[in-house]
């Protein structure tokens, strides 16, 4: 079975811009500068009190909760989650560590050109024609290795970190998912390679630290462009610095204010597919800001590389046929690495009926920069 960094490894994305000192730099360099930025504010339609559903996960009904969010958001926050804020503050204190870094420093970890794990821009970045205003680490697996080049002395102590976080959200995540596969009526006994916590353990996962630092011009910056994940679910934690926007049907881009000690959830498109469209994968961006530095951590969650993930049989039958057709995650990787935001459209079987939707094509225009 192949691990989810052979995944990667084995559908790589050009990436042929190295990352400049932002501290260095004044002004916005014109290979920085987005335009067709002026959706930053709500339309004339936005109503206040369209923000981002925000579940308990105490409250005895937050599957019902959950599934309504999956639905009409792709995306919600939860409180009381169980994940200690002394956990939240290391992991993000690491990231804060490691990107104040000087570069030459940061650099000593870089990403490989066939790698995944390390320091480097967003794999998304050559899909676009502009730079991203943001710099990022990856860790699959053991960060070990890089974390000696970056901390010779105190490599141990930031690596206990990233073990103790990586363990505490991938115990989220399972009971996250039973959750929205609750909400869809489907049962512990419907997933073979997930009905038990020993195989919740072989999930795959990765987690990304995220820096958008402070911006001379951040009207006409992009900290990250619009995309989905390719995930079952993404787990984010944001702490006290606004930016991350998620779009919603109607709505246009709709900012996620940070919660203190909440976490965000978004629905990934391997979900999307596996409810059968019925869970759309949110497009989510973010936004940069003119005066304090953005840290964000990100746990990217999905199913053993090589499991087939297709639209449930619970969810399908004669008057609501399959939308798309099983693939695992490894093969989804290599369509999302060649297609990007319409990756979704390569995996469909018929079109969407009965409300259902590729939230992928209904934003593709979303996607495009000049």
């Amino acid at each position: 079975m192949p691990s989810l960094s052979e995944a990667y490894r084995a559908h790589p994305v050009p990436v042929y811009h190295k990352h400049p000192d932002f501290d260095s730099l004044q002004e916005l360099p014109e290979s920085y500068t987005w335009t067709h930025l002026d959706d930053h504010a709500y339309p004339s339609n936005y109503s206040i009190k369209e923000t981002v559903p925000v579940i308990d996960l105490n409250d005895p009904n937050a599957s019902k909760l959950i599934g309504h969010a999956c639905k009409t958001w792709g995306v919600f926050q939860i409180v009381n989650h169980g994940i200690p804020i002394s956990l939240l503050d290391d992991i993000h204190g690491t990231g804060q560590t490691l990107f104040s870094l000087p570069s030459h420093q940061k650099l000593k970890a870089a990403r490989s050109p066939d790698g995944v794990s390390g320091y480097g821009v967003a794999r998304i970045s050559s899909f676009f024609p502009k730079l991203m205003w943001s710099e990022g680490f990856t860790i699959l697996g053991s960060p070990l290795e890089h974390f000696r080049q970056l901390w010779p002395q105190d490599y141990g102590k930031y690596c206990d970190i990233v073990v103790q976080y990586d363990e505490t959200m991938k115990n989220l995540a399972g009971k996250l998912m039973w959750l929205m596969l609750d909400s869809l009526g489907i049962t512990k006994d419907d997933i073979k390679w997930a009905g038990s916590n020993d195989q919740i353990k072989k999930a795959c996962a990765a987690l990304q630290l995220n820096s958008y630092p402070s911006c001379p011009d951040p009207d006409r910056a992009m900290g990250l462009a619009p995309h989905t994940d390719s995930t079952l679910l993404t787990i984010l934690y944001q702490k006290n610095i606004s930016g991350l926007q998620v779009q919603r049907e109607g709505s246009g881009w709709v900012t996620v204010p940070p919660l203190p000690g909440g976490l965000v959830i978004n629905v990934g498109d391997l979900l999307h597919i596996l409810s059968n469209g019925l869970y759309p994968s949110v497009l989510h961006r973010v936004l940069v800001n003119r005066t304090r530095q953005r840290f964000s951590v990100a746990y990217l969650y999905g199913p053993p590389a090589n499991v087939e993930i297709g639209p449930h049989a619970k969810l399908v039958g004669p008057s609501q046929p399959p939308v798309y057709r099983p693939v695992t995650w490894n093969e989804y990787l290599g369509t999302k690495a060649k297609h990007f935001n319409k990756a979704l459209s390569w995996v469909r079987l018929c079109a969407p009926i009965n409300g259902l939707f590729d939230v992928n094509e209904s934003h593709e225009k979303s996607v495009h920069v000049g």
